[in-house]
């Protein structure tokens, strides 16, 4: 009999193969007293060097299979193993309880686990995956239990887990396993984003319903619609190859896209950047025939750093990139930190609401300091490229104008200092409803407006949309929203200015009409959506979607949205 689950659509695609469960070996870890402090922890140095050897192994194995981009994260993961606060706490921990290494590893990691496990960020907290994988490393070895090795899967499968590490991620050979399904995890997880790369169907946070199938059992999944079913009967087979069938022909017109504009049926002309994290995901924006970057979070520069970055550590990270790109557009944002983003080497206040408080530009209006060293090295970069700097969590128009006095001193102060400066824009992240509200005002000095959607969302119906009790408030195609875009839109358009989205509504399939019956100008979006995007977009007569503007801004619910934005999509599709 037919069993179905919903989960979080992770990497689309349909699968049907075998269950094969993935159930690790239990580390039953207890607190041991020791007398000799010093062998324990040259048990814990050796385990570390072991340690670093299997991740500068996968490491080199993810960079013929996965790429530059991919590959990174061991980077990170050899970053958590080295980390000299969390080696100096576990030392300290040994010395001075005189306990085992294994339990004092134990705890500290799992402390760091839960510190990035609370934040709200979705890209902070499945960091601690991250932590947790390496732990696990490293307690295997101190335990002399063997990690399974994934690479040796050779039947056609389909996995399930509780979740995936991003090291067994790396191992997996799309020959054989055909996808995979996790209890827990979100679509911005390492191993969604590797199973993206490696383009397996993936499933992520559905339930532990999952256990109760047995090995070898058939089941069949699909990564488009989040939907498993377990024991799939020959009318749902022949119904779900049917879709596989369409979605491979999808795929294929997709790739074709490749080297073209991004216009409507009728001729109307967009464009469609990437959204990256760091020089490294230059690769994707290649591959996948990006027209710009939308979106350069600068805020990895200080994450990864162990003091403030200089000004010359920020200038050849920016210029690498405006390099690459040459005429297009490269907008790079301000530090955006705080909130859940924190730094090693500075500790914030200590606040009840600190989503609401000190955090992104408030931070770098306060400590003037921080803001004219970026300034300096985004200033200088300008010669090397075509440069668009975005302001994150603007509330105010005088906040902006302060920033932009700040500017304009530095950059009387480089030209003086005889260093050239190229031509760049000056724009905000509209992410407050206040920004909304007070668009018409802000496009007079803005030269052009990047809406984040995600804590547009969030701020708009005071929603945490990490909280799984009001989670069903964060609605995306809710008419409140639609409309601040519109509004947004109409308001940079009024003062001949234009207007990007950068949050996860650019890549949304059946938005992207309505985006272009708003008139949006830019869409900007992980590097793996570009292709998909842009096909819909071809597809799209303008008039045509300015009319279902009319008619969706004109509704009440998400669900009448959602609806009609559907049946839209279906049909030009």
């Amino acid at each position: 009999m037919e069993k179905l689950l919903k989960g979080i659509a992770a990497s689309e695609g349909i699968a049907i193969a075998k269950v094969y469960k993935l159930e690790k070996a239990k580390l039953n870890i207890k607190k041991i007293l020791i007398n000799d402090f010093q062998k324990e922890i040259t048990k814990l140095e050796e385990a570390l060097i072991k340690a670093k050897e299997q991740i500068n192994n996968l490491k080199l194995k993810a960079l013929k299979k996965l790429g530059e981009e991919k590959a990174a994260i061991f980077d990170a993961h050899l970053g958590i193993l080295l980390d000299p606060e969390l080696k100096e706490q576990v030392f300290n921990m040994i010395k001075n309880e005189k306990i085992n290494a294994s339990y004092a590893f134990l705890i500290i990691s799992k402390n760091f686990q839960e510190l990035f496990a609370q934040m709200n960020d979705p890209y902070m907290k499945e960091r601690a995956s991250d932590i947790k994988d390496v732990s696990e490393r490293v307690l295997s070895i101190l335990e002399g239990k063997e990690i399974k090795d994934l690479s040796l899967i050779n039947q056609e499968v389909i996995i399930l887990a509780h979740d995936l590490t991003p090291s067994e991620t790396s191992q997996l050979n799309p020959k054989f396993v055909k996808g995979f399904v996790t209890e827990i995890g979100g679509k911005t997880s390492h191993s969604a984003i590797m199973a993206r790369t490696l383009q397996i169907p993936a499933i992520v946070g559905i339930g532990d319903e999952i256990f109760k199938f047995k090995d070898q059992s058939q089941i069949l999944i699909d990564g488009t619609d989040g939907i498993l079913i377990c024991h799939p009967d020959q009318k749902t087979k022949k119904l779900y190859q049917t879709k596989k069938e369409q979605e491979l022909i999808f795929k294929k017109e997709e790739k074709t896209f490749k080297n073209k504009s991004s216009q409507s049926k009728d001729g109307w002309k967009t464009k469609i950047a990437a959204n990256i994290g760091s020089p490294d995901d230059l690769v994707s924006y290649h591959n996948f025939g990006a027209e710009g970057i939308g979106l350069f979070r600068s805020e990895f520069l200080y994450m990864e750093s162990e003091n403030w970055p200089t000004e010359d550590e920020q200038f050849n990270a920016y210029k690498k990139v405006l390099q690459d790109l040459k005429s297009n557009l490269t907008v790079i944002r301000t530090l955006d930190i705080g909130g859940d983003k924190t730094l090693k080497y500075y500790q914030f206040p200590k606040e009840m609401n600190p989503f609401l408080g000190y955090r992104a530009i408030r931070v770098q209006l306060d400590q003037k300091k921080l803001l004219i060293t970026q300034a300096r090295a985004l200033l200088r970069a300008s010669a090397y490229g075509n440069l668009g700097i975005n302001l994150p969590m603007i509330a105010t128009v005088d906040e902006f104008l302060e920033v932009k006095e700040v500017f304009k001193k530095v950059e009387n102060d480089l030209k003086k200092e005889g260093i050239k400066i190229g031509k760049y824009q000056l724009g905000i992240m509209v992410e407050i409803p206040s920004t909304v509200i007070l668009a018409d005002k802000f496009a007079k000095y803005s030269d052009f407006f990047s809406i984040g959607t995600n804590d547009l969302i969030q701020y708009t119906f005071a929603v945490d949309r990490m909280s799984k009790s009001v989670s069903y408030l964060y609605q995306p195609f809710n008419p409140a929203i639609l409309k601040s875009i519109k509004t947004v839109i109409d308001s940079s358009h009024k003062y001949n200015k234009w207007t990007a989205i950068c949050g996860e509504m650019a890549s949304e399939e059946k938005l992207a009409p309505l985006f272009v019956g708003m008139g949006l100008d830019e869409f900007s979006m992980s590097a793996t959506s570009v292709l998909k995007i842009r096909r819909i977009i071809s597809k799209v007569d303008k008039k045509d979607a300015e009319k279902l503007v009319e008619k969706v801004l004109n509704l009440e619910t998400s669900q009448q949205v959602e609806k009609i934005l559907t049946d839209y999509l279906n049909k030009i599709l």
